[in-house]
């Protein structure tokens, strides 16, 4: 007997993407890996157990497919100079920038003493990263690099690469790539948790990034416990307090080779140690022009 029409859709759509696609999977082999490295099993458990920490196997596609396509493409490298992001020169973005500067003088002016950078790098940055903390995201850090972590079982990924037509050598490579990559991600959800308990704070309530960046300076966890710094005096480092954000970040770039008196070629080589883009550090140093009323020499658009 011929099956219906609408039975036969649902078995073609099976066959291409199976339930186990868009199943949860359990939590259970990372939250054994988190007990193995010393965090409390029935702290782990609970935390995975809620129903707002959940598995996104589209995070880890997104960053799998997007490193496919960079991969394969046989485009040429641009000779051209980067370009600098012109939407942050907006001119109400600048007196925005200005408005935060002037907000936030004595903060600014301590991280300038204590670490040598100036207010107008530091502003210039959050303003690129968070647009000075009004865009911290709008995921879970949490779902976001537990979800990747979890994915160096590949199979939860594979239904949503977009790529099929892949040699044997090439789907070898995006395995490991993979698994590479959900390596990293675990090491940041350790950090993660660590900053949140430090913090005092829900760690599945942070928000993130897309691939789980933190804070009004976009941290990654690991900088996060590295360099996250305590401006206000209260015991603990909230990378979502402007204080705290501008310290930190002052002490990163710091940390990364800002001196006092750098050479505009030598700022660029820091700040692109921050995001490892021209185009940003191009952007970073543009804005810090116009804050400082300059078009400067990279202010040519």
């Amino acid at each position: 007997m011929a099956r219906p029409f609408g039975a036969a859709l649902v078995l073609l759509v099976l066959a291409f993407f199976p339930l186990s696609a868009y199943a949860q999977p359990t939590w259970d082999p990372l939250t054994r890996r988190l007990t193995g490295d010393g965090f409390d099993p029935a702290a782990m458990n609970a935390l995975f157990a809620r129903p707002e920490v959940r598995f996104d196997p589209l995070v880890m596609a997104r960053k799998m497919n997007a490193l496919l396509e960079v991969k394969l493409s046989q485009a040429k490298a641009k000779t051209e100079p980067p370009e600098v992001y012109v939407r942050y020169l907006n001119p109400l973005l600048i007196m925005q920038a200005r408005s935060f500067m002037e907000s936030h003088k004595a903060s600014l002016r301590e991280a300038r003493q204590r670490y040598g950078v100036p207010e107008e790098i530091l502003t210039a940055l959050l303003l690129v990263e968070t647009k000075l903390g009004s865009n911290l995201g709008g995921k879970s850090a949490l779902s976001t690099l537990a979800s990747m972590a979890l994915a160096v079982d590949f199979s939860l990924v594979a239904p949503h690469i977009e790529r099929r037509d892949l040699s044997p050598d090439m789907s070898e490579w995006l395995r490991w790539r993979t698994a590479q990559k959900a390596a990293w991600a675990y090491k940041e959800l350790k950090a993660l948790l660590a900053y949140a308990k430090a913090a005092g704070v829900d760690p599945a309530g942070i928000p993130g990034s897309v691939y789980g960046a933190i804070g009004l300076c976009q941290f990654m966890p690991t900088n996060a416990v590295r360099y996250g710094e305590d401006l206000d005096g209260d015991g603990r480092v909230d990378l979502f307090d402007p204080g705290d954000a501008i310290l930190s970040t002052a002490r990163f770039l710091s940390a990364n080779g800002w001196r006092a008196n750098l050479s505009r070629e030598r700022q660029l080589v820091v700040i692109y140690r921050y995001n490892h883009s021209h185009s940003y550090t191009r952007t970073i140093m543009a804005v810090a022009d116009r804050l400082r009323g300059e078009a400067g020499p990279l202010g040519m658009w």
